[in-house]
Formats: structure tokens, sequence, C-alpha cells
């Protein structure tokens, strides 16, 4: 490995199909555009699915996902391959202290952006401890694990899911039988996509699924009079080319005591997706934990800073290097730049603020039902052993003060539901740890 901040890109020469492609070469310029452009395809269903859910302009996410994606891979040197999409960790805390209904802009965005520049803050803080146990012992992932093991990470994971539960299921019913209807239509195409068809159509169910449920929409309430139409002439009247509607941020103590626990689940997340590239790459890259939470963090504070969502590594570009195998980092850095020029279009953010509401509200049931069933992967893929009382009690409880929204307040500082849940998980596994060590 060279010892350069960053690396010496290595170019492919010839035939690059069924070659594994590291983290330090490079493919053709033809070659990294089309793959940058496939990695923002990847993600761009889900970073414009979190914006809409929380009322943010969708515009703002995507130009913030790009500058985030550059931010971090200056951090890591190059070095970790990696896209910074929004993350719907966020999600349940803003829609609480916002109180956003669900539908158009959010009123109250200042308040939950002030309230994620400090999670990015503490996610930053958390990133600099690591970094220097890194630096100063040559390794700080073994006790960051010790903390938050498999059935602690699992059930934090699950818990976002099945917290957001109650909201996915009132967007769906909607005002009426249609919309509900159109919901569950929804939720069927989705799954069609994810079950029939194969290739890099199944590995874009959402966006696929999402394009293939507004189409049925506006056959039925366009078409056939239905339900309420979906309006083109907005998207007609904007410019290709403009500015988004950025927001300034509020500091608020309430909506920080709400959000700022997000950064455990924040650090989970990208704890998750350096050891996935390790076992993919070949590589051990937990010396680049730190500067990644750190790249992580920034971005994310730089992202609420502008009126867009936190950011964080994304599952689905994970997906992408599975298949194709290439894990340079160049291809992140045109991913990115593609991103921010997509934010800059103000038709491309009419188009998606065109989004029907029960399609959204469909939508919200798939990609929050797949969130708590990737806290159940995480059991699975690491062999949680559920005949130990302490794993059992922890992802019980856990599960449990996330789904009921279970709230703590001392002060002015208060906890809800994944909050609560995320903490309680961690120190009560701690708690029944020790026990069962001395029991041993």
């Amino acid at each position: 490995m060279s010892n350069a901040y960053f690396p010496r890109w290595r170019r492919i020469q010839g035939d690059t199909s069924g070659v594994v492609v590291q983290p330090d070469e490079c493919l053709s310029v033809p070659q990294n555009i089309a793959m940058g452009a496939q990695h923002v395809v990847a993600m761009f269903g889900s970073t414009i699915l979190a914006p809409l859910l929380m009322g943010f302009d969708p515009n703002v996410a995507i130009l913030m996902s790009g500058v985030g994606t550059l931010i971090f891979f200056l951090f890591v040197g190059g070095r970790v391959p990696s896209y910074l999409g929004s993350s719907f960790a966020f999600i349940g805390g803003v829609i609480a202290v916002t109180a956003y209904s669900g539908s158009g802009p959010n009123p109250n965005i200042g308040v939950a952006l002030g309230a994620i520049i400090v999670c990015g803050l503490v996610y930053t803080l958390i990133g600099l401890l690591v970094w220097w146990a890194n630096v100063r012992a040559g390794g700080a992932s073994a006790w960051i694990e010790a903390w938050m093991p498999p059935v602690v990470t699992g059930a934090i994971v699950a818990v976002i899911g099945l917290n957001l539960a109650p909201i996915a299921a009132r967007g769906a019913m909607g005002g009426s039988t249609f919309e509900a209807l159109m919901a569950l239509m929804t939720v069927l195409c989705v799954g069609g996509i994810a079950v029939y068809t194969r290739g890099t159509t199944q590995r874009l169910l959402i966006l696929v699924g999402l394009l293939l449920a507004c189409v049925i929409y506006g056959v039925l309430t366009n078409g056939l009079g239905l339900g309420k139409p979906i309006d083109f002439s907005v998207i007609a009247a904007v410019p290709w080319l403009g500015l988004p509607h950025f927001a300034a941020p509020v500091f608020e103590p309430h909506a920080i005591s709400v959000i700022v626990p997000v950064a455990i689940i924040l650090v989970a997340e990208n704890l998750g997706h350096i050891k996935a590239v390790s076992a993919m790459t070949g590589r051990n890259l937990d010396v680049y934990l730190g500067r990644a939470f750190v790249g992580d963090g920034i971005a994310t504070m730089v992202s609420g800073a502008v009126g867009g969502t936190g950011v964080t590594t994304y599952a689905e570009n994970i997906g992408v290097m599975t298949v194709t195998r290439i894990y340079s980092t160049l291809v992140f850095v045109i991913a990115g730049l593609i991103a921010i020029l997509l934010g800059f279009s103000p038709k491309f953010g009419a188009l998606i603020q065109a989004i029907p509401g029960p399609v959204l509200g469909g939508m919200s049931i798939v990609v929050f039902g797949l969130i708590a069933v990737a806290g159940a992967r995480i059991w699975v893929i690491n062999q949680v052993d559920f005949s130990d009382n302490c794993n059992l009690i922890v992802a019980a409880v856990t599960l449990i003060l996330g789904a009921g929204n279970f709230s703590v307040q001392i002060g002015a500082f208060k906890l809800d539901g994944i909050g609560t849940a995320t903490f309680g998980a961690i120190i009560l596994y701690a708690l029944l740890k020790r026990g069962r060590n001395a029991r041993q």
C-alpha cells in the first residue's frame, strides 16, 4: 500500500469483463463515467424518497449527496469506495420534531436542520476519537464492536423501520379507498420487480417499481378520471437549470435531543459498510474507520447547513459493486459530480415533487419494512445466538422500546423512540454481558 495520501490509480488495460477492479485501480474514462452514472441510478430511489418523506427539497438532497460523497472521498484519501446518500435513520426524528404532515414542503425544516448539524458534529467527534485510537494503537474497530456487537446493531437498524411503521400506514391509507388501493398497487409493483426480474432491473427495484406505479396511477387518474390526476404543467413550467431551495438551520434543544442519538446508528451503518467492502475487496480497511466516520459526519453537517438531509453510506451501491466487482474509488468521484449536476436542475426537482401521494405511501411501506428486515438480516448473517439470554433480552427490549416510541425526558433533554432504543440497547448489553461473563 502506497504511503501517499491518495493512491496512484493503476489503469486496467484491455477487456475488463470478469476482472476485479480494486479501489486503487481505474478504468477508461468512458467506463468510469458509465459506472458512475450506474451508482447514481442505484442510490437514486432511496435518496429522493427520504427527503420527500421528511418534506425536504429533493434537489438539495441530491446535490448534497454528491457533495457529501466527494467530502468522504477526500477524508478517506480515495481508499474506501462509497457513495453517501440520504439517511433513513433521520426520518422518525425529523417528523417528530417538525410535526410534518407528509405532504409538500416541511414548514419547520429549520428545526430539523439544526439538530442534523449537531448530530453530524457528535458523529465527527466519535470519528476523531476512533481516528486517534487507530493512529495510537493501530486499530480501534475491536472496542467499537465490543460495545455494538451484531445483536445490538441489528436491533437498532430494525427499530428504525418499526418506529416508522405507523407513518407508512397513515401515508398509505390516504383519504380514500382509491388512494389506499393505489398504495397497495405500488407495493405489488415493487414486489413484482423484485421477484420476476433479473440483473440491473432487479437491482433498481425501488426506482423501477416507483416508475411503474406512477405510470399505472397516471393511466387510472389522468386517463380514466378515477382520482386526483398528476399535474404535469408544473414540470413544463420550470427551467432545466437553476438553484435549489436552500434553507437555514434553527437550533432548538428538544429537537437536538431527539435527533442526536442517530449518530450511534450512523456509526453502526458505516462500520457495516467498511466491513462489507473489506470482505469484497480482500483488504483490511479498518485503519480508515475513523476517517470514514469523520468524512460522513462533516458531510452531514455541510448538508444540514444548507437544507439537505443527513447522509450515510449506501447499501444500494454495495449491491452495484457486488454485481460488477468494480471497486475503483474514482468511479464515485464521477457519481458525485453527476449528482451535483442533477441538483441544479429545477425540472428534475419538479418531476420528483409530482410523484402521487398514494405511490409515495406504498413506497414507504416497502422501504421501512426493508429497513426492519435489514436488522434481522444482520442477526442471521452474524449467526446471533438467541439461546443466549443476554442477546434475547437485548433484542426484545430494544424492539419494543423503538416500535412503541418509548420516550424519556430529563429536564430539557428528551429521547424519543429510536434514541431511547439505541442507547437502551448499548447500555443493556453492556450490563447483561458483564453478568454473563461473571457467571461463566
